[in-house]
Formats: C-alpha cells, sequence, structure tokens
C-alpha cells in the first residue's frame, strides 16, 4: 500500500508555503498579537494602536524583540499547515472513493475542512499556545519553548482548545472558497495530471490575489473568536498577583468576552480587526501562493521517490 503520494505533494508544499510566509510576516504578527491581547478601558490603553507596539521595540532598542518566538512559531506552522493539508487532501481523495462523485459540493467541501482542522488543532496545541506566550511576553523577557511550556502545568499548554476546534472555521470556510474560485479559474485549461505530468497549478498572481479575497472572507466571520482565543493565550503580566488573578480570569471563553465586553464594549471584539486582516490576507496568499508554485516540484520529487523505492523492493526480493 504505502503513503498517499498526492496528499504528502500537497503537505510538504502547504507546509513550505507556511514556513516561508510566517518568517517573512513575523515582525507584523507579533505587533497584531501584542495589540489584540490588551484590554484595557479607553483611555488606559498601553497600544492605541499597532504601530505603538512597533515604536515600543525601537525606542527600547528591543527592535529584535519582533522576532521572539520565531523559531516555535515556524514550527508550529510547519506542523500545522502539513498535518492540516495531508488531512484535507487525504479526507477529500478518500471522500471521491467513496460516494463515486467526481467533484465535491460546498457542504462536503466544509466538512472535510473542518475535520481536518479538528485533527490539527488537538495535534499542535501545545505549539500554538507557547508561541502566542513567547510573542506577547514583555520585549527581552520571552523564555524559550520548553521553559515556556514548563512554567504551567499539561493542561495550560491546551489553553484556548475550545476555540481552537470553533476556529477551524476558518480555514475550513477559507480553502472551501479558495477551491471554488480555483477550480472555476481553471476550468478551461487543460489538466496535465490527467496525463501524469503533474497537477494544473494557478499563476503566482492569481494564487496570490484568490488567496487574499478567501481569507479575508474567513478573516472576518471568525474574528471576534480570534481576539478572544489570543487573550486566552496571551503571556501573563510579571505585575503584581492582583492583576495576574485577573488575567487568569480571562483564560476562559466566557471570561474574555466579559472583559471584552465591560472594559471596551461591543466594538472591542473587533478591535484589531484590520492588522489581522493585513497579516492574514498577506500570509495566506503568500502561503498559498509558494504552494501552488512549488507544488509541481514537490510532485515531480514524490513520483521520483515512489520510483526509486519500487526499483529498491525489487532488487530487494530478487537478492
Amino acid at each position: 500500500m504505502g503513503f498517499d503520494l498526492e496528499s504528502l505533494s500537497e503537505a510538504a508544499s502547504g507546509a513550505i508555503g507556511a514556513l516561508l510566509s510566517t518568517t517573512i510576516l513575523y515582525p507584523l504578527d507579533t505587533c497584531k498579537a501584542k495589540y489584540q491581547a490588551e484590554v484595557q478601558a479607553h483611555g488606559q490603553q498601553k497600544y492605541r494602536n499597532l504601530s505603538d507596539v512597533f515604536l515600543e521595540a525601537i525606542t527600547t532598542g528591543r527592535i529584535l524583540s519582533l522576532y521572539q518566538g520565531l523559531g516555535t512559531k515556524n514550527l508550529q506552522s510547519f506542523a500545522s499547515q502539513f498535518v492540516y493539508f495531508y488531512g484535507y487532501s487525504y479526507f477529500k481523495r478518500l471522500y471521491l472513493e467513496k460516494s463515486g462523485s467526481k467533484s465535491i459540493g460546498t457542504k462536503a467541501n466544509l466538512a472535510l475542512a473542518a475535520a481536518a482542522g479538528a485533527c490539527t488543532a488537538i495535534l499542535t496545541q501545545p505549539l500554538d499556545t507557547a508561541s502566542s506566550r513567547m510573542q506577547t511576553s514583555a520585549f527581552g523577557k520571552s523564555k524559550g519553548l520548553w521553559q515556556t511550556l514548563a512554567a504551567g502545568s499539561w493542561s495550560e499548554a491546551y489553553d484556548g482548545l475550545s476555540i481552537s476546534l470553533l476556529l477551524t472555521s476558518n480555514p475550513a470556510i477559507q480553502y472551501t472558497v479558495f477551491d471554488q474560485l480555483k477550480q472555476r479559474h481553471l476550468k478551461n485549461r487543460k489538466n496535465k495530471s490527467e496525463n501524469g505530468v503533474s497537477p494544473a497549478a494557478l499563476s503566482a498572481f492569481a494564487a496570490f490575489a484568490l488567496g487574499a479575497i478567501s481569507k479575508s472572507i474567513a478573516t472576518i466571520l471568525t474574528y471576534p473568536a480570534i481576539r478572544c482565543k489570543v487573550m486566552i493565550q496571551a503571556a501573563d503580566s510579571d505585575d503584581n498577583e492582583a492583576k495576574k488573578a485577573k488575567q487568569r480570569s480571562r483564560k476562559t471563553i466566557s471570561g474574555a468576552l466579559i472583559a471584552i465586553w465591560s472594559k471596551e464594549g461591543p466594538l472591542g471584539f473587533f478591535k484589531g480587526l484590520q492588522a489581522q486582516i493585513l497579516k492574514t490576507v498577506l500570509s495566506s496568499a503568500l502561503l498559498l501562493m509558494i504552494k501552488e508554485k512549488i507544488s509541481a516540484v514537490t510532485w515531480v520529487l514524490m513520483l521520483a521517490i515512489r520510483r526509486y523505492l519500487s526499483i529498491t523492493q525489487g532488487r530487494l526480493k530478487n537478492a
């Protein structure tokens, strides 16, 4: 039997795309996370807008701290995108084989994407929690991966898991919209995969544009939950115990919702939306653009590996 090479190709290209896009946009991601994590009444905010976070890093001489937690974030991004793309591609292939259909409808696509997202969230949640805590720590005070995880209990490593499962609707919406738009874009082009060469690929510009549109839609629909997740996973302040106790009370969905409503009002649920859209749209568009451009290469590599393994296995049998 062996591995599903098509799913492995999708997973590898998606994971590499995630690694590169995360590294390129990491300073913006750090500023966004620290801005979203702060919950204060009007007039008491440390950060009035996203640029205040960047200016703090410059004025305190901590510009390199904008990259705090990059290694963990890259590990989390690579692992989560590999698991997600492999699961999504595998579930889609399995659905087509079992149902006998030639295409997947929108509802089935959403269900498959959500299933892949749920598997991803469960397997990579500790890395997600650690990277969020490292990013939202005070500049210059971020700890390493193991120190960050060891600072709390094992259950605390899964802070925000329930809301992460809820947010599986985000990539589900994103990739469903992207796939539908991609199919329409490519329907009049020759499908190279039918000739055994490689799957048809989008141009870099088309992949970037479709990625931006699909991610924008998903982000707007799920943003209040995204803000709550950042608050739940944010690092605790080094201030007095009373403040720490108040922060710990926000480590649940209900606690985060109450804190936002009481201090910032209904508009607080959308604090940082523009920054989130900017970061996630650029990240997703870059990811999908890179993935589309290297998918043909990974496909050829997978075929070469399968041929090599087949030849090697044949020689061992004849030995």
